[in-house]
């Protein structure tokens, strides 16, 4: 509609006062702000809202209302759309394809298209573009394209508004300079030189008071521009930038001159550099925060999965309690139906007996192995501690047989005075303690008593070790009965060959003999990295460890 050619011009301001009416301009310039990038076809979308919105506010005269369509909503609309050329300026340096390239310059194009006719129907615009961090950040980019269309929306608000630069305050005008400067001194484009050459001249053209600034701030500008860029295709606008200057600077040019101009062109390069660094940097920023935000997310879906499957957990280990305590009630029930009535209470004080030791042996096991865990590390320390002290033995004892025996020395002879007092001293001692005296029957009795105790004791002590090793022999064969009767099938499975373990009793003593012969055999070949911790052991010594590892639950000597 509003590029009809049909339509007259008040039909046409007819138009825009009812869109703007309807509130459509407020609602263009919202979706500018939105990311158009999950939508099919969104960034050209967002070109055409653009120009929509640059084409409706051209033109329109606003009734009500108008300090804030000029304060407020005009200023809003240039921010917006200088926020999607930064989105479309950075999604087209980032893209691969060339389609996409070129569809992205196209829509970037179209947006500085609009931009530019906005502030060609409202000349108060241009400087409220300048003074815009969108647009600076826009200007300051390293691709050739976009610069080149960024500067010649600049062209266009010093040819729309040829004062704008003295209405701007003073740190946007020398960051426009700045930028100027450093596309002239870090390029060889003749494009890019071309563009900033222009701006520059049209700056000393219309605004004859930033001439001097140009000489004052950019010392080595001239010689720049006459050594860089002489042959490029435009050196019309480069010797009139240059005459310019020349004109400026004939007051004369001194050594301390030069050296100030070279100064403000390394700062500028530096101030250029730093803020094409900062620029850089904001988007590891947004990645960082973004990886941050993830991260934690993500923790807190981990600690809510664990929560749930502790939950469940605790859910199905309860029904499991409820299902096994129902199968017992059950099972006891069905064992009271089949018992007579006589037997019950006689059934019932074993099951609380069978009870009663089932608590306490789960009770002392899980006590035993508390009591292991706390003194495995006292344990394994008393371990290292006895080896250590063996090794030291033995190397001690070592060192002492190795070691010569000294020659003998007579021992240095005593003085007379000294053997006088010697011999003195002995008689005192004797004096003072007599020895006792006994005579010879005495003597033999006493013996007699002594050889009496003796026998007895040793008749005693051999009748107490045998004793206790028929009271070990028995208490061996009970456990390997006990072990055997345990690991029996049942009645209703039982075998004949089965009954040949408990009729004869050599089935189950060759089976532990070969068994604990097997281990010794096992032991002795083991590998000699795995005899590291028994070196200081004697060859002919098994460690009880090895054979209980590999017996396992056979009985030897009454032990398990």
């Amino acid at each position: 509609i509003l590029n009809s050619t049909s339509l007259g011009r008040e039909e046409s301001k007819k138009i825009k006062q009812d869109i703007y009416n309807y509130d459509l301009t407020q609602y263009c310039m919202l979706v500018l702000r939105q990311d158009h990038s999950r939508l099919h076809g969104g960034w050209a979308i967002a070109a055409q809202l653009a120009e929509i919105l640059s084409h409706c506010c051209v033109g329109l005269e606003v009734k009500e209302d108008t300090e804030e369509f000029y304060k407020k909503f005009l200023p809003s609309a240039i921010d917006n759309l200088l926020f999607l050329g930064r989105r479309l300026q950075a999604r087209f340096i980032r893209a691969i394809k060339d389609e996409e390239n070129q569809d992205f310059l196209r829509w970037f194009q179209t947006v500085t298209d609009a931009i530019c006719w906005l502030f060609g129907g409202h000349i108060q615009l241009a400087a409220c573009v300048l003074q815009n961090d969108h647009f600076l950040q826009l200007l300051i980019t390293d691709d050739v394209e976009t610069a080149v269309i960024m500067m010649s929306v600049l062209h266009n608000i010093l040819r729309v508004n040829s004062s704008v630069l003295l209405q701007v305050d003073e740190e946007t005008l020398h960051s426009v300079l700045d930028e100027l400067v450093y596309k002239l001194s870090s390029t060889t484009n003749p494009v890019v030189g071309n563009a900033a050459t222009k701006l520059l001249l049209l700056v000393a053209k219309f605004c004859k008071q930033l001439v001097k600034l140009l000489t004052a701030r950019y010392k080595g500008l001239k010689g720049l521009l006459s050594k860089q860029w002489t042959g490029k295709g435009f050196d019309r606008d480069l010797s009139q930038l240059l005459d310019l200057l020349d004109l400026e600077q004939s007051s004369g040019k001194g050594e301390m001159q030069r050296q100030h101009q070279a100064a403000c062109i390394i700062q500028a390069t530096w101030r250029g550099f730093l803020t094409r660094k900062r620029l850089k940097k904001l988007p590891q920023a947004v990645t960082a925060l973004q990886r941050s935000f993830r991260a934690k997310r993500e923790q807190e879906l981990q600690h809510l999965k664990k929560r749930k499957e502790d939950e469940a957990l605790k859910l199905q280990m309860q029904l499991q309690r409820q299902r096994a305590m129902r199968l017992f009630h059950e099972r006891q029930l069905a064992l009271l139906e089949i018992i007579h009535a006589s037997q019950v209470n006689k059934y019932m004080e074993e099951m609380e007996g069978k009870s009663a030791l089932t608590i306490q042996r789960f009770w002392r096991g899980y006590r035993a192995r508390r009591n292991f865990h706390q003194q495995r590390q006292s344990l394994k320390e008393y371990k290292a501690a006895v080896v250590i002290q063996r090794a030291a033995c033995k190397f001690l004892e070592k060192r002492r047989r190795r070691r010569p025996l000294s020659s003998w020395k007579d021992p240095k002879g005593l003085t007379d005075e000294q053997r006088l007092a010697l011999q003195q001293k002995v008689d005192d001692y004797i004096k003072l303690h007599p020895a006792s005296q006994m005579s010879e029957e005495m003597s033999k009795e006493l013996h007699m008593q002594a050889q009496e105790k003796l026998a007895q004791f040793l008749l005693r002590s051999r009748l107490d070790q045998r004793a206790t090793q028929r009271r070990e022999t028995l208490l061996a064969q009970v456990n390997t009965d006990v072990e055997l009767l345990m690991n029996a099938p049942g009645l209703a499975e039982i075998m004949e060959k089965d009954l040949d373990v408990f009729r004869s009793r050599s089935i189950p003593v060759a089976t532990k003999a070969r068994q604990s012969h097997n281990t010794m055999l096992k032991y002795t070949r083991c590998p000699w990295w795995k005899k590291l911790g028994d070196e200081f052991v004697e060859d002919d010594v098994i460690p009880d460890d090895a054979l209980n590892a590999e017996l396992g639950t056979l009985f030897i000597g009454g032990r398990k």
